[in-house]
């Protein structure tokens, strides 16, 4: 991993910044993406005096196709070319029925979830292909397998995700540039608070008298897949906590 360089979407917290921090530690070269600017200047001072680590850091909301094109493609000689692009930025709005929901919500979930997603990855994979390298980690969800009551939207979008990285998988057939989707169930980080737009009480409760995954456990996974030798190509990981079975089945003490 030393002297790779890795773009990462929404890198201010949660995933996005535990994958900062393993593959930092690792030895790469790390492009950040985020909204939040501040948060990703503290992490990058963090990571720096901790592993010397080398980082760029963006202020870009991926929703936004035109700030996307922009940001990416005036990208620094040094930081161009990208070796591995993990497309993290994700959010669920809401957990409503599908004739009851907010359009808002679902703009907001499918501009961030899907459309972001093909926004970055239509500037970077280019590159990749004519370097005959890279890879490209996509953050799905246990929702993109099975739907869930009240989950309708989101489960769509992780479904889009799924898909989507399935056919890039297949387009890319030929070259050496590989694709994964790391697939989690419940992870504890700012995901339901969200959802709950800040509701702590009730984000609280999703994890409540069960031992959920990490941001860290998904990150390990995620160097793992990108760490395997070339001729490897981890197409997919579902991964879930032990108190887990199913989007739905989960094991809880009393």
């Amino acid at each position: 991993m030393a002297d790779s360089i890795v773009l990462i979407t929404g890198a201010s917290s949660g995933i996005g910044a535990a994958c900062a921090r393993k593959f930092a530690q690792a030895g790469a070269k790390l492009v950040l993406a985020a909204r939040r600017l501040e948060r990703l200047q503290q992490m990058a001072m963090a990571l720096e005096a901790e592993f010397g680590t080398q980082a760029y850091l963006l202020e870009m909301d991926v929703r936004d196709r035109f700030q996307v094109e922009s940001t990416l493609n005036s990208l620094p000689e040094p930081w161009a070319t990208i070796d591995i692009l993990i497309n993290n930025a994700g959010l669920s709005r809401g957990l409503n029925k599908l004739h009851e929901g907010s359009i808002q919500d679902w703009e907001e979930m499918i501009d961030t979830n899907v459309k972001g997603l093909l926004y970055v990855t239509r500037c970077v994979v280019p590159g990749m292909v004519s370097r005959n390298r890279g890879h490209v980690v996509n953050l799905g969800s246990i929702a993109g397998h099975e739907t869930y009551p009240k989950g309708n939207v989101y489960c769509a979008t992780k479904a889009a995700v799924r898909t989507l990285t399935e056919g890039l998988k297949q387009d890319l057939l030929g070259t050496a540039v590989r694709v994964t989707t790391v697939d989690p169930g419940l992870v504890e980080t700012e995901f339901s608070e969200i959802r709950f737009r800040g509701d702590g009480d009730r984000a609280k409760q999703v994890y409540q008298g069960m031992t959920p995954l990490t941001p860290e456990d998904v990150a390990e996974v995620i160097l793992f897949a990108t760490t395997r030798p070339v001729h490897v190509n981890l197409s997919e990981i579902l991964m879930v906590p032990t108190d887990q079975a199913t989007a739905t089945l989960v094991h809880r003490l009393p």
